[in-house]
């Protein structure tokens, strides 16, 4: 359905993947030329902020008011909206590097959650690592010491990552496997992992708690029966699918899609938007009535208001 209170937010680079709104309600997002910006909602004006000097996409706000941002090329970076500058927090893991740094979380005492998708494929080829199925994504746990480990492998293109509001558990979507696993951090079942979240509608990319305490999940692409059949095919297979030549690959469909979900997994929210200017879901930030959008695919920012 159409929403008159849908706005698009215009920033100057392509690839808006992600947004993440400060408790000033400045919004950021960051672009495929390594920009980040610093969007005013009132006026629509983005500056820049900051340049990574790679492809940042998830974005997070860290204690001291700057900002986490997992760049896909680099690794984890700590930067500063107000100085521009870029700290390297981590780009190797036991010593090999990262191949995919994607989305993170940040509890209360500075532990960051976040998501490396793939061991074999990078950013710039990610369609083949979603084809393939690999299933060689990761969550990870950097302690505020810097001690990093592995608390979730195997995963089918692991991608967004959310905290529950009291921290009881940790969330990270399995954009392949259209799933949200949750592995749980306190209580009787700490350590245990379940789901969240099975048999979405569609491939999940980042995801984020609510201002509302509720979990948000982008769906980038309804569910596409080719890429399902292929799943089942043999490796071989799905190889060869992925070097046919771009214009002839399977296309993600227009969409504009976000759900929200309690802590129990139950659909509280379901926005499916119609809007000939904007498309392909990646991220998705719900702030105090307002739910922000990011987009792999589009050079702005959107928000549907709520309130």
């Amino acid at each position: 359905m159409s929403h008159p209170s849908f706005t698009v937010h215009p920033v100057p680079s392509m690839g808006a993947e992600d947004v993440v709104v400060s408790p000033e309600g400045v919004v950021h997002t960051g672009t495929e030329d390594g920009a980040i910006w610093a969007l005013d909602p009132a006026t629509g004006n983005a500056r820049r902020v900051a340049d990574t000097g790679g492809r940042p996409l998830g974005i997070e706000l860290l204690p001291d008011g700057d900002l986490l941002v997992c760049d896909a090329e680099r690794g984890l970076l700590q930067v500063s909206p107000v100085t521009g500058d870029v700290e390297l927090l981590l780009d190797r893991v036991d010593g090999v590097p990262m191949r995919f740094c994607n989305n993170a979380a940040v509890a209360g005492d500075g532990t960051i959650w976040f998501s490396d998708s793939s061991l074999h494929h990078g950013v710039a080829a990610w369609k083949d690592d979603f084809v393939q199925d690999t299933r060689t994504g990761r969550l990870l746990r950097r302690d505020s010491d810097g001690t990093v480990t592995v608390a979730l492998d195997g995963l089918a293109f692991a991608n967004g990552v959310a905290l529950a509001a009291d921290e009881s558990y940790v969330a990270v979507a399995e954009c392949r496997g259209r799933t949200v696993v949750r592995l749980w951090l306190t209580g009787p079942r700490a350590g245990e992992r379940d789901h969240l979240v099975t048999d979405l509608p569609g491939y999940p990319d980042n995801i984020s708690r609510g201002s509302d305490g509720l979990i948000w999940v982008t769906v980038a692409s309804p569910v596409d029966p080719l890429v399902e059949r292929l799943g089942s095919a043999p490796m071989v297979l799905r190889r060869a699918v992925t070097r046919i030549p771009e214009a002839l690959q399977p296309k993600p469909k227009r969409t504009i899609r976000v759900q929200a979900y309690d802590d129990a997994g139950r659909l509280v929210h379901d926005l499916d938007i119609d809007h000939p200017g904007y498309h392909m879901v990646t991220g998705v930030r719900e702030h105090d009535g307002r739910v922000w959008m990011g987009s792999l695919h589009e050079p702005a920012v959107a928000v549907l208001d709520r309130a």
